[in-house]
């Protein structure tokens, strides 16, 4: 049992440095993992602000749309619509090429 208490009296120092060096290492590590989370919220913040100034410019870009132009938009719609529809439909006159017209 004296061995014992000599034993743990002689390494007792020892683990003590061990343990303080250990508990420094992991404290580093910590301080790295929170450093590095620290700055990919900041990036993603970053984005996150960028996008939304995106939105913002294209909200304002709709409303200045919708101002100036008041709510006549649904007819302007409407009459691209039948351009196209006329555009699409066989329009004009005709040629009635079975008939062969004499020059």
């Amino acid at each position: 049992m004296g061995e014992l208490i000599g034993l743990v009296a002689v390494s007792a120092p020892f683990l003590m440095v061990v343990g303080l060096v250990w508990m420094g290492n992991q404290r580093k590590l910590e301080e790295k993992r929170i450093a590095a989370t620290a700055e990919a919220s900041s990036e993603k913040a970053a984005q996150y602000a960028s996008h939304t100034a995106e939105l913002e410019q294209r909200v304002q870009v709709l409303e200045r749309i919708v101002t100036d132009r008041g709510y006549d938009i649904a007819t302007q719609i409407e009459a691209l619509r039948d351009t196209r529809e006329v555009e699409q439909s066989d329009s004009g006159i005709p040629l009635d090429i079975a008939k062969k017209e004499n020059v």
